[in-house]
């Protein structure tokens, strides 16, 4: 068995870990196992104004939290989906984007164009997934998930962007 050793910190987190030494004093988690008890997953934006298990009314130990840029259905969100519903008690899974997303306010090239200017790294091997059609890619990223092959036929989807400005959460559905 590995063990993980104490060493000297590295320079830029020392705040990290003092607060965490604060937050072991009274930790009461530990406790819990690694089941979503409320049975809900959600995917969303890595962006710092989410705190997603209070948006839906939910605690630690109620919700699965699968977070990237842009709250986008990737390969690696569907990996650990499949993981979630067979193994981890998620029945239902929440796709919640927000409003005033960078992902969706500049399209591939110009995202590119902004980190070369920024910092002179040419990112166009990779794909950031952006969208200026929030909607219209939700929409399809519900739908990446129902139609995955390796998620229970009985999962329930829902598609809803967070307005970062007021809390609310507005479902997403097809345009007619």
């Amino acid at each position: 068995m590995t063990t993980i050793a104490r060493g000297p910190v590295e320079a830029g987190f020392e705040d990290v870990l003092a607060a965490n030494a604060s937050f072991t004093a009274s930790f009461a988690q530990e406790q819990m196992d690694g089941y979503a008890h409320r049975g809900l997953a959600i995917v969303t934006c890595f962006d710092s104004r989410i705190d997603p298990l209070r948006i839906v009314g939910m605690v630690p130990g109620d919700a699965k939290i699968v977070r990237n840029a842009g709250a986008r259905v990737t390969d690696d969100v569907l990996r650990t989906l499949v993981l979630a519903t067979h193994l981890l008690g998620v029945s239902r899974v929440l796709v919640m984007p927000h409003t005033d997303c960078r992902m969706s306010a500049q399209d591939e090239h110009a995202l590119h164009a902004s980190i070369r200017a920024s910092s002179g790294v040419d990112t166009r091997s990779l794909e950031f997934r952006t969208s200026p059609d929030q909607v219209t890619a939700l929409l399809q990223d519900v739908q990446r998930i129902r139609s995955y092959p390796l998620l229970p036929p009985a999962l329930h989807v829902l598609g809803a962007i967070y307005d970062v400005r007021t809390g609310a959460l507005t479902p997403a559905s097809a345009r007619s």
